[in-house]
């Protein structure tokens, strides 16, 4: 299994007690989508290694109790706090056809509605405080930003985004 074959669930958060359990902090819409699991993947050093749950209980605030086979101290699973936790892509729930993944979104063309074909989406930046199109246009990267109003259609079978850039975005990145 290889990073390219999944998406990211959240990450270890900390250490819970003495018996090695972990928080893990959930980057999902929809967490009780995920409270059968039976195993996911840590990102050591690069590597996704796959570990089975003994548990994994649903807390307030998109937080997990974790409990992972054969790890029962808390010296074994200190070294986890800050791992990218992740799932494989087969995982994700079915969306409707008006849904998206962010994912999937990259290669497909965008369109504004007033200045036409962009550029197509190369990255997804998945921000704090937003999330961003990282288009290529005219050799510069543009970033649009994922939010109603400015993204105003996703046509999976044509695979293009449609959007309302508002005034003067695109002239940012364009002026030398």
């Amino acid at each position: 299994m290889n990073k390219e074959q999944c998406f990211q669930l959240g990450y270890v958060a900390k250490v819970h007690g003495l018996r090695g359990e972990v928080v893990i902090v959930l980057d999902v819409d929809y967490p009780e989508e995920y409270e059968d699991l039976e195993h996911l993947f840590l990102d050591q050093k690069g590597r996704m290694v796959p570990f089975f749950l003994e548990h994994f209980v649903l807390q307030p605030g998109n937080k997990v109790l974790a409990k992972f086979e054969e790890l029962d101290s808390l010296e074994q699973v200190e070294g986890l706090v800050g791992s990218e936790v992740y799932l494989p892509l087969t995982a994700l729930p079915e969306l409707n056809e008006d849904q998206y993944y962010y994912h999937e979104l990259i290669g497909f063309e965008v369109e504004d509605e007033s200045k036409g074909l962009l550029g197509p989406v190369e990255v997804i930046y998945d921000m704090e405080t937003q999330d961003l199109l990282g288009v290529k246009h005219q050799g510069k990267e543009i970033l649009i930003p994922i939010q109603d109003g400015i993204i105003t259609k996703v046509d999976k079978a044509a695979k293009k985004v449609y959007c309302q850039l508002p005034d003067g975005l695109l002239d940012i990145y364009l002026e030398d």
